[in-house]
């Protein structure tokens, strides 16, 4: 062992994580279990891996690694089911960059086009598709296909992002579009670092790695002032935890930016001994949706609609013979 008690173990550990990315507890389990019989000479099963010996190699590799800049952080997870309907740790721990620039961390793996096909992404799940009406804040394969090509006027904060880090093309710093197999490609790749999440039905989020990376830049570029100087709020936080929000509840009001994850719900309100909005305290509904379920919401609203309407025009051609 080290002086410092920095040892082999722990080196095997954070080798592991910085393979990985991120880890729950469940996945640092049979890690850990590895490590410690090898360390120790006997076999020690997942079962016997507590949360405190986590906690305790985190901490370890986080005084190893903070002269490079880099961190393992921990966030709560906004889904408590993985894609496959199984119970998901509550917790995700993802090894981050503390100092540079996100989209320069995304500029050491993938080309400048890839990088703006990145920020299209970004775009459509925080500005095209979070709306006051829907706040879906995912896109789905088609739409993430779509955005493959560089539209005709492309968004002059693409262009400046990419300019910004430096990553210029062939063609006069303007950003290519990329072939279908390319984007296919792409979206795997961010997924399979982390970057991104993909549901059951198919439609892409922000992994809470990316939310945490990403949310000091998500906030700047999604929360400016718009042309009349009112402050756009697109990226929004939870009321209890006050970390970044895109799956959970809103409040009934759409103006207001009342929102709680769904695992902070219930606590919530059991300490505010009330079911009201955090923000404008009238009554929370409960069926008001941030993320994929606000999709259904909206379908589920117009095709009422549609059903009102077709009936009143069906009573007033009866009206009329």
């Amino acid at each position: 062992m080290d002086e410092d008690g920095y040892n082999d173990s722990n080196r095997a550990f954070l080798q592991a994580f910085m393979a990985r990315s991120t880890m729950t507890f469940d996945e640092a389990k049979p890690v850990l279990a590895a490590i410690f019989s090898a360390h120790e000479g006997r076999e020690v099963l997942q079962e016997d891996i507590s949360q405190a010996d986590l906690n305790s190699y985190v901490a370890a590799a986080n005084s190893a690694i903070s002269p490079f800049d880099l961190e393992i952080r921990s966030v709560k997870r906004q889904v408590t089911l993985n894609s496959d309907g199984q119970g998901a740790s509550p917790f995700v721990y993802a090894l981050v960059n503390t100092t540079s620039d996100p989209l320069t961390q995304l500029a050491t793996t993938y080309t400048p086009d890839e990088i703006a096909f990145v920020k299209r992404l970004l775009d459509a799940m925080f500005e095209t598709y979070n709306t006051r009406r829907c706040e879906a804040l995912v896109v789905s394969s088609m739409q993430a296909l779509q955005l493959a090509k560089v539209p005709a006027d492309a968004n002059r904060r693409e262009s400046a992002a990419v300019q910004a880090n430096g990553n210029t093309t062939t063609q006069g710093g303007a950003a290519q579009s990329l072939s279908m197999t390319q984007a296919e490609t792409m979206m795997s790749s961010l997924v399979d670092e982390g970057w991104l999440e993909k549901s059951a039905k198919g439609y892409y989020s922000l992994s809470p790695r990316g939310l945490m990376e990403l949310r000091g830049w998500l906030v700047d570029t999604y929360n400016d002032e718009d042309e009349e100087g009112h402050r756009a709020r697109r990226v929004k936080f939870c009321a209890a935890c006050k970390d970044i929000l895109t799956v959970g509840q809103r409040c009934a009001d759409r103006d207001c930016p009342g929102r709680l994850h769904d695992m902070c719900v219930r606590n919530f309100f059991r300490l505010q001994q009330s079911e009201r909005c955090p923000v404008c305290k009238i009554e929370w509904p409960g069926d008001r949706f941030v993320g994929e379920r606000a999709i259904a919401n909206t379908q589920q609203t117009a095709q009422a609609r549609r059903r009102t309407m077709d009936m009143g025009n069906n009573e007033g051609s009866g009206d009329e013979s």
